[in-house]
């Protein structure tokens, strides 16, 4: 296939290879030449192979054939009646560039001058061979153990909003009994609520409660479809005030209907519950939490539809929520208080945060801003406000302002606990060199026409909040990543510095693509790159989240991202990890995890 000038323009410095034979007396062009994207699958097919003597497009560019040469054929000197002088450039082994993660992904320079306080770049277009101009670097990726280049202490002008107080109390046992009540850091939960909480939806057809601690975890479960935090508001609203939240203890909603069918789409996680979540990620439980197993039975046939799922939702919901109740009035002691800042950094890079999530109805549904952090009443389906973007502060995330609805494969499933304590939103937060606008929650309809028009006005949003960096996240993957990679496009086309972050690896390698998806990061933790149905194993972590903010910064700075290989290869993830100085990411072998 041969290339076009835009193409031509990127690949200068790449071996010259006809897409078809040309007979002499050809003056070579673009569209005599293979595209060089296309040259790693050609070699693994073993159609081309490239020769020491093979020239560059750059050096043959303009010349004329001397005589016949058949198709994918390296061109040589020998066949040319003359070759291009190029300036040859002195290539250095650059340690501090990361490397997109996404395999295939390709990086596309451009001119691009970032916010104030970032480095000024420009790299001259192909036909001028200008070369690369640097101006001072202030925020950047670097090499060495620490890969942060020097940054001006002066950071921009912190101004807080608003300050969200979590009180975390311990809770040290679980009992069912014949009340609900906090006492001494052990809950008691009425065991006459579970038919109580029926009354909430009539597709709830029976809830069972049982409690599982954590040296108790191998028995049978049926799929998870949630876990979720146990907090309330004592003062203000979600976002701000104070909020109590309990630690050591998570409700844990599992699901069948009548006919005993798993409430899952894409992947179910029954099994031995020590085998089928990872612990400690996100969205979990933590090792030594309790867990409280709210079981439900759904009405037959009502799985695969909105209202299904939902109703046992909602009858969880009601138990939690006289468990709330309590501990608006429980007096126990706070064994950590954590602080939260609304804050804008003015004078800073000005960043978002956009979160893709299910949207295409059935079970692909979230609930956004309820009364309650991480609850159901009070709350909007983003379905219903037709997927399209909404934007929260970061206070309003970490307060428990989306409890997730989607039963999407387990181990890619961000579940309600994942996103009151979402590792981007926390770093991005904190980060003294941004100034993070907020986090736009925008939903992933089934029909393409419904997913252009939703990602367009995502692209508008982009505009008129005058953006200099953009994160955009994507729980699962297949039929969302239509939407993730066309939301990076909405970036792109703006020429604001965009990065992606998903399950590719293996199973879920992009369908489809643009110029701009360029930066990626995986979120992969299996070994074998699949989903492997272990509830939360491959979301954003704090490695994850590390990776993808340093990468943001280097595209703001203009700092070259290196292209993915071909293949997933968790081997450049670690490279990237190490100029961190994070740990390695070691991969879950499904087949021994538990």
């Amino acid at each position: 296939m041969s290339i076009t000038l835009e193409t031509l323009e990127k690949h200068l410095k790449d071996p010259a290879i006809f897409c078809c034979r040309r007979e002499k007396g050809q003056v070579i062009g673009a569209a005599d030449l293979e595209d060089p994207g296309l040259f790693e699958d050609m070699i693994e097919a073993g159609l081309l192979t490239l020769s020491p003597e093979g020239l560059t497009i750059e050096e043959v560019l303009g010349s004329t054939l001397l005589e016949d040469v058949e198709a994918l054929t390296p061109i040589t000197k020998n066949v040319l009646d003359k070759v291009n002088k190029v300036e040859k450039e002195i290539e250095e082994k650059q340690e501090d560039e990361v490397s997109s993660e996404k395999a295939g992904a390709t990086v596309y320079k451009e001119t691009r001058v970032g916010g104030n306080g970032m480095i000024h770049i420009e790299i001259g277009r192909a036909e001028k061979f200008e070369g690369l101009k640097l101006d001072v670097p202030v925020v950047a990726g670097a090499g060495g153990e620490n890969p942060t280049l020097p940054v001006e202490e002066k950071t921009g002008e912190k101004k807080v909003i608003r300050t969200l107080t979590k009180q975390h109390i311990k809770i040290t046992d679980v009992k069912l009994g014949n009340e609900t009540s906090i006492k001494d850091g052990v809950i008691t939960i009425d065991k006459k609520l579970a038919e109580a909480a029926l009354g909430e939806d009539a597709l709830c057809k029976k809830l069972e409660l049982d409690v599982i601690y954590p040296d108790k975890r191998h028995i049978y479960t049926e799929t998870i479809m949630d876990v979720c935090p146990i907090a309330t508001k004592v003062e203000g609203k979600l976002g701000e005030g104070v909020t109590k939240v309990l630690d050591g203890v998570v409700f844990m909603l599992t699901g069948v209907d009548e006919d005993g069918v798993q409430v899952h789409e894409f992947g179910s996680s029954e099994g031995f519950l020590d085998e089928k979540m990872l612990y400690g990620h996100p969205g979990c439980a933590d090792e030594n939490d309790i867990i409280i197993r709210c079981h439900a039975t759904i009405q037959r046939l009502s799985g695969m539809t909105r209202p299904g799922p939902f109703a046992a939702h909602k009858c969880q919901d009601y138990i939690i929520q006289e468990i709330r109740k309590e501990l608006k009035e429980y007096k126990g002691e706070v064994v950590r208080e954590e602080i939260c800042e609304d804050v804008r950094r003015t004078g800073n890079p000005r960043v978002v945060l956009v979160k893709e999530i299910m949207g295409q109805g059935a079970m692909h549904d979230n609930v956004i801003c309820p009364t309650e952090p991480c609850g159901i009443a009070g709350g909007q389906k983003n379905v219903d406000c037709g997927n399209v973007p909404i934007i929260l502060t970061p206070n309003q995330v970490r307060d428990g302002s989306i409890h997730a609805l989607t039963c999407i494969g387990p181990a890619t499933k961000e579940m309600t606990r994942h996103y009151i304590r979402e590792p981007l939103v926390e770093g991005l937060a904190e980060d003294k060199e941004l100034d993070l606008i907020g986090v736009i929650c925008i939903g992933s309809p089934q029909v393409n026409d419904e997913k252009l028009w939703v990602s367009e006005r995502l692209g508008s949003l982009f505009e008129s909040l005058d953006l200099d960096g953009i994160i955009i996240t994507t729980e699962g993957f297949g039929n969302n990543h239509i939407d993730f990679i066309e939301h990076i496009g909405q970036a792109g086309v703006r020429n604001i510095p965009v990065v992606g972050v998903s399950f590719c690896a293996y199973q879920g390698q992009l369908v489809v693509g643009n110029k701009y998806a360029t930066a990626m990061v995986e979120e992969n933790m299996d070994k074998g790159g699949f989903e492997n149905d272990i509830a939360g194993c491959s979301c954003v972590t704090p490695s994850v989240a590390a990776r993808a903010i340093q990468m943001l910064k280097n595209r703001m700075a203009g700092v070259e991202v290196k292209p993915a290989e071909k293949k997933w290869n968790n081997d450049v993830i670690n490279a990237n990890n190490k100029l961190l100085g994070l740990p390695e990411t070691v991969l879950v072998d499904s087949k021994t995890y538990h």
